[in-house]
This record gives structure tokens, C-alpha cells and sequence, in this order.
């Protein structure tokens, strides 16, 4: 066990059994069985500076295939995102989470973080008031947490609300944050719903992003997969030509992901309207599918694959003068069809 920067995070070992070390609860509506972590500054799975501590999914299972749970193999308090060791990933703190992780971005950095000076402080939705140091901001680094704000959670058999209530006067920022993670009655289908209300004197001016760690009964990113999207995609910076390719609406593998692979392209081409905000992502060969759709229209998105892990990644930009509240559902479609032999 190491303490960083006042947090304590525990180092784990691979394979893991993460669900079983944590604060968790299982939800469940008959189709669909998950487990969620738990907010908890103390011994929950997630302790990082990046990614919204609430709605972590440690697995979803539908009709035999489970959607979501670890890509690394374990996690080191001294590793900064990923590294590599011998044929083992290993996250960071601030990158070691799994299912549909959330992070809000501003301006490429935090709420806060430009006007802040070295030992003030900024924000980081859901995660808490964190310090500024001297060097350039990097999202996958622990920052010392000065205030974590207060969470509340509520749980129902089918659904669990997080709610992270936080203030800084020093910088003028306050919010109310409410996020429901609820399984829809008698159907495959995982909503994620947010209230994100402005409590302090100054306007919230960010974006979220859903990480959407896809590791599908462990398949790795490869021909297998199709990813798809309502428009015709355009990136200035298309992925790797021996790895993939742009077709039309589609994103194609070429070659099965193995050793060191990356494939991450900005996806653009959508335009203004929430049907634009839609991503299908389906493997032949085990027979599932994920549709992801939401209420806002993107502002930016993108992929990034790794031999582990697909991740499709939708932007939503919200700008909320004091006083106001946003919202924004996102809904999880899980399928299956008939797989193919190989």
C-alpha cells in the first residue's frame, strides 16, 4: 500500500478479481445483471484526479457476454496513464478505471486551471478541489485533492444516484452533481442520467467526454469489430493505414491489435443534430452489440484502441451560468447477433 499526495491507492494484481476489494453494489432488472463501484476516498477502486468517481462499472453482463471490466493488468501509484512491462499493462491511478468512465475537460485541462497559480486551486467535476502545481497540466497525473466535496449514493435494485455536492470560495466554483446509473425495466438498456447544477458566482464553462472502456468478452480490437456512426466520418489524423481504416460511416479494422498496437483518430463529420450523437459497435465473431445514443450533440469525439480495449469517445459541451442547471442522458442499447465461425 502507497500513499500519493494525501490519496492511498492499493497496487493490484492481475487477474484480478477486482469486484470482490471494493465498495460495490449489484444491480440488476432481469436482462441485465452490473456491478458498480462505490465512491470512497478511503478503499474504493477508483481514487484518481481524472475521471468522475461516480458510475464506475466493474461489469455488465447480458445473454452470457460481459461488456465491461479491467484492460490493464494491474495498477502502480508510480505510473502516470499506462506503461508496459513485459507483456502486462499497468495503469496509473488517474487511468485505472473501467465501464462508461466519464471526465470533464476545460479548455484541455480543468475548470480553473488557467487563471490558477502554482499552489491554488482548480476543479475537477466529480472528483473534488485539487492544487495546482508548477508544471504543465497532464490529465493522467495525481493532483493533491484539497476539499473532495461530499458524495451521497442511493441505491434501488436497479439503479444507484451518485450525488457530489462541492464548493471552492477561493475560486468561485460550486456545483450540485447528480448521476444516475439505471437499468430500464424489462429491456437490455443502461441510461446514465445527469444533473449537473451551478451553485457557485461563476459560469461552468467545460465539456464530458465517456471514456466508454469496451472490452467485450475480452476480445481485442481487430477485424471482428465493426464501429459505426450515422455520418461519414473525416479525421484529420487517420489512424494507422496497416491497422485501420475509414470507410464511409465506418471505422475498419484491418489487422487483429497484438503487442503495442494503438488505433485513435478523431472522428468528425457529425453536424448539430442529437441523432448524429449515436455509435454501434458490434463483434461477429461472439455475437453482442453496443449502440450508444444521448440527448446532446457532440462537440468533439474520437476512438482509441489499444490490444485490451475500444474506446469510442463522445463529447458533450455545456456552458451553465450561476444558478442554472444542465442535463444530459446517455443510453446504453446492449444486443446480440448470430456470431460467425472462424
Amino acid at each position: 500500500m502507497k500513499t500519493i499526495l494525501g490519496m492511498t491507492c492499493l497496487s493490484l494484481s492481475a487477474g484480478l478479481g477486482f469486484a470482490a476489494d471494493f465498495p460495490q453494489v449489484e444491480i440488476t432488472n432481469g436482462p441485465i445483471r452490473a456491478k458498480l463501484y462505490l465512491p470512497d476516498a478511503q478503499r474504493g477502486f477508483y481514487r484518481g484526479t481524472r475521471f468522475d468517481w461516480s458510475g464506475v462499472i466493474a461489469s455488465l453482463e447480458f445473454q452470457g457476454h460481459n461488456y465491461y471490466g479491467p484492460w490493464f493488468d494491474r495498477m502502480d501509484p508510480d505510473v502516470r496513464d499506462f506503461i508496459y512491462q513485459g507483456q502486462a499493462i499497468v495503469a496509473g491511478p488517474c487511468s485505472a478505471v473501467t465501464g462508461p468512465a466519464e471526465e470533464f475537460q476545460t479548455n484541455g485541462s480543468a475548470l480553473g486551471w488557467d487563471e490558477a497559480k502554482p499552489g491554488e486551486t482548480f476543479i475537477k467535476i466529480g472528483v473534488g478541489v485539487l492544487r495546482k502545481d508548477s508544471e504543465p497540466y497532464y490529465f493522467a497525473k495525481l493532483y493533491e485533492t484539497v476539499d473532495p466535496g461530499k458524495w451521497t449514493v442511493a441505491t434501488r435494485p436497479a439503479a444507484v444516484q451518485f450525488t457530489h455536492e462541492l464548493s471552492d470560495p477561493a475560486t468561485g466554483y460550486g456545483y450540485e452533481y447528480r448521476k444516475v446509473v439505471r437499468l430500464t425495466e424489462g429491456k437490455p438498456e443502461l441510461v446514465l442520467e445527469h444533473r449537473l447544477k451551478n451553485t457557485g458566482r461563476r459560469a461552468i464553462q467545460t465539456s464530458v467526454y465517456n471514456h466508454n472502456f469496451l472490452v467485450l468478452d475480452r476480445q481485442p480490437p481487430g477485424p471482428d469489430f465493426t464501429i459505426a456512426v450515422p455520418y461519414t466520418i473525416q479525421s484529420p489524423r487517420p489512424p494507422n493505414p496497416e491497422l485501420a481504416t475509414l470507410r464511409g460511416n465506418q471505422i475498419v479494422y484491418l489487422k487483429t491489435l497484438t503487442d503495442r498496437d494503438v488505433v485513435a483518430t478523431p472522428v468528425l463529420g457529425f453536424g448539430d443534430s442529437v441523432q448524429d450523437h449515436e455509435i454501434r459497435i458490434e463483434n461477429r465473431r461472439v455475437g453482442a452489440g453496443l449502440r450508444i445514443t444521448a440527448n446532446r450533440p457532440l462537440s468533439h469525439h474520437a476512438l482509441w484502441s489499444i490490444r485490451t480495449v475500444l474506446s469510442m469517445e463522445p463529447f458533450i459541451a455545456m456552458n451553465i451560468p450561476p444558478g442554472d442547471e444542465f442535463t444530459w442522458t446517455v443510453t446504453n442499447e446492449y444486443y446480440t447477433l448470430a456470431p460467425t465461425s472462424k
